[in-house]
């Protein structure tokens, strides 16, 4: 793929194994045509990930912490909708969503893709926040705080590996989401970078240079991220498993 990005005016069938010509031409078409759908993904990303976070936290907290009768069976049932297919969700949303006015709006696609890290967060912040000692919460009590302090200033920052894994599998399930975008979006004013290079295929098939250069860009984000907190997902995903 960066291979030819790098090379000019090439078919991809005759691309050399190394770029023997560099050149930045095709990132320069990349960004001129699809530099404003990669910052409406990033918008949409970051968006996604405070609003899951948001909802995910105190909901594990609850499931972890207060002994909810039937607890088992919600965590279940959360891991049951990541079975449902994603057309058939998103059908459904489009439905609400043009009676709500949320259709082709940043809101909306924000919402829609922070449903789809949810589940997952859920489930995997109360698997730590279960691990993490009832006493260290009833001290906080004790000395003044109240269940939403002890919460803000006790719980979550203990429960930052598992916040990091969380909000970066939602940052990488609303960046790489396809299927939202396509359905929720019958305009250009919103529109992913997933959407901008389908079209952008579309349109410029043949010129498969700057195509690749859209794709590498967009993959750069997800690398860097993943890179960078490698050692915080690891500490994440494994804090929950041992109590």
């Amino acid at each position: 793929m960066l291979n030819t990005a790098l090379q000019p005016d090439t078919s991809i069938t005759a691309t050399e194994w190394f770029p023997t010509s560099l050149s930045l031409s095709n990132f320069d078409a990349a960004v001129s045509s699809q530099g404003t759908s990669l910052l409406t993904s990033l918008v949409v990303a970051l968006g996604a990930v405070v609003v899951c976070l948001a909802l995910a936290a105190p909901a594990a907290y609850g499931l972890a912490q207060f002994g909810l009768r039937g607890g088992r069976s919600i965590v279940f049932t959360t891991l049951i909708t990541q079975m449902v297919p994603g057309i058939v969700v998103a059908n459904a949303l489009y439905s609400a969503y043009a009676e709500l006015g949320l259709v082709n709006s940043y809101l909306g696609l924000i919402l829609a893709d922070a449903s789809l890290g949810l589940p997952f967060s859920i489930v995997l912040l109360r698997a730590f926040m279960v691990s993490i000692p009832g006493e260290v919460v009833e001290a906080a009590l004790v000395d003044g705080a109240n269940r939403f302090t002890a919460f803000v200033r006790i719980v979550l920052p203990m429960s930052r590996n598992a916040l990091i894994t969380a909000g970066l599998f939602t940052f990488l399930f609303a960046w790489s989401d396809f299927m939202f975008a396509l359905t929720l979006n019958t305009t250009d004013d919103v529109k992913p970078v997933t959407l901008g290079i389908y079209q952008f295929v579309g349109a410029h098939v043949s010129d498969w240079g700057a195509v690749m250069a859209t794709a590498v860009l967009s993959a750069v984000p997800a690398a860097v991220l993943l890179v960078l907190a490698q050692k915080y997902i690891a500490a994440g995903i494994s804090g929950g498993s041992v109590k």
